[in-house]
């Protein structure tokens, strides 16, 4: 065991990259519960976004593009989680089971041929010289566009949720989607729409996983990424910026367990690769008490004729 080998900087480097993926699919997953929808297939968009946007960004030679395509890829498999939750009005708990076990089979299919492919890199932003200010440089700002737009996500979402009227209207509908329907509001429309932002969202963030962090596509990639990422909702209690931080105790902890394999720790390395979930499940059961937090309409099927 060789802990002298671990790089503070590389380490506290990969806090953020590993985030990257939990962040763009929870903040998704949130606009979604906001309405009052509990989508449990964020895997199975999530593994779509990620050989959508590998296959695109291998064929077209360009990762942007890439990223693009996972965005239509995982909105294009919520839609078929809308139809069946919004307009036939099936339940939602089990057309989200089977939207997660469509999009793995389907995935797997569609990158047989993409197994040991190597994809285009997406350069890093130059910050100029700010990139080359000690520390801080190399570990907060040496990373992908990506991965900012993430950051720049939350916060959006944040403000939009807290300040906006179209915030205003997804907290009404999710709250109670009967006194929305009767103010006029378009409550299907409206849900239809988050769970389309949601795949998109959880698309880009499976991409990520295929483009950057790995970067190669495997059946299975996402590795259940998309089920910390509904825990992760309910432990930053609906919260956008709460949700940020929760993102990074993860990805801190992904970030050492891979360290510790690294180093050599003399602990079996399937203990080390299932602690940071287990200690996911211990954050949430600890701080997620704010029960109240949660949508009054969430989960519940809405009846335009009720």
């Amino acid at each position: 065991m060789d802990l002298s080998s671990i790089n503070p900087i590389f380490f506290f480097a990969g806090f953020f990259v590993a985030a990257t993926p939990l962040i763009f699919a929870a903040v998704g997953e949130l606009v979604v519960e906001k309405t009052g929808v509990l989508n449990l297939g964020v895997e199975g968009m999530m593994i779509m976004g990620a050989i959508c946007g590998f296959a695109v960004a291998v064929e077209s030679g360009s990762p942007l593009l890439g990223f693009l395509a996972a965005a239509v890829g995982g909105a294009a498999l919520s839609l078929l989680f809308a139809f069946l939750t919004q307009v036939m009005l099936a339940n939602q708990v089990a057309s989200g089971l089977a939207l997660t076990l469509f999009g793995l089979g389907f995935s797997a299919l569609l990158g047989q041929s993409y197994v040991g492919v190597k994809p285009p890199r997406l350069p890093d932003v130059n910050f100029g010289i700010l990139g080359d200010i000690p520390v801080f440089g190399p570990i907060v700002l040496s990373h992908d566009i990506i991965l900012y737009l993430g950051l720049v996500l939350v916060v959006a979402v944040w403000a939009l949720l807290k300040y906006s009227r179209v915030g205003l209207v997804l907290r009404a509908v999710g709250e109670n989607h009967d006194a929305a329907h009767a103010l006029g509001f378009k409550v299907k429309r409206i849900r239809t729409l988050a769970i389309m932002f949601g795949g998109a969202c959880a698309g880009v963030g499976g991409a990520y996983i295929s483009l950057i962090r790995v970067p190669q596509w495997t059946e299975g990639m996402t590795a259940g990424i998309g089920w910390i990422a509904l825990a992760l909702v309910v432990f930053a209690s609906w919260k956008p910026l709460r949700l940020l931080l929760g993102a990074y105790l993860f990805g801190g902890l992904v970030q050492l367990q891979l360290n510790l394999q690294a180093a050599g720790v003399a602990i079996p390395v399937e203990y080390l690769a299932m602690s940071p979930y287990v200690m996911t499940i211990v954050v949430l059961v600890l701080l997620s008490r704010d029960k109240g937090a949660a949508p009054g309409s969430l989960g519940r099927i809405f009846h335009a004729s009720s």
